[in-house]
C-alpha cells in the first residue's frame, strides 16, 4: 500500500471518529449548549463539499470518511436546534 494511502486513510479515520464522543454526549445529554451553531453549520457543508469532491476523484476513502464525518455533525447540528 502506498504511503500517501496510509496516512489518507488514518488521517480520514481519526478525524472521523474525533466526531463520535461529541455526538454521543450530545444524544445522552440532551445537551448542546457548548456547541458552536455556526461552526458546525460551516463545518457540515465544507464536509459535503468534500464528498462531492471525493466522487469527483472517485476516492473511496474520501467519499466514506466524509460521509460517516456529514452524518455525525449534521446528528450534532439537529441536535443543536431540537435543544436550544
Amino acid at each position: 500500500m502506498h504511503f500517501a494511502n496510509i496516512v489518507g486513510g488514518l488521517a480520514g479515520t481519526l478525524t472521523t471518529v474525533a466526531f463520535f464522543p461529541q455526538a454521543i454526549k450530545a444524544w445522552k445529554t440532551r445537551s448542546t449548549k457548548d456547541v458552536s451553531l455556526g461552526m458546525f453549520g460551516l463545518f457540515a457543508a465544507g464536509v459535503f463539499l468534500w464528498i462531492i469532491y471525493g466522487i469527483g476523484i472517485q476516492s473511496v476513502p474520501v467519499i466514506v470518511a466524509n460521509t460517516i464525518t456529514f452524518v455525525l455533525a449534521v446528528t450534532i447540528l439537529v441536535l443543536k436546534i431540537k435543544h436550544k
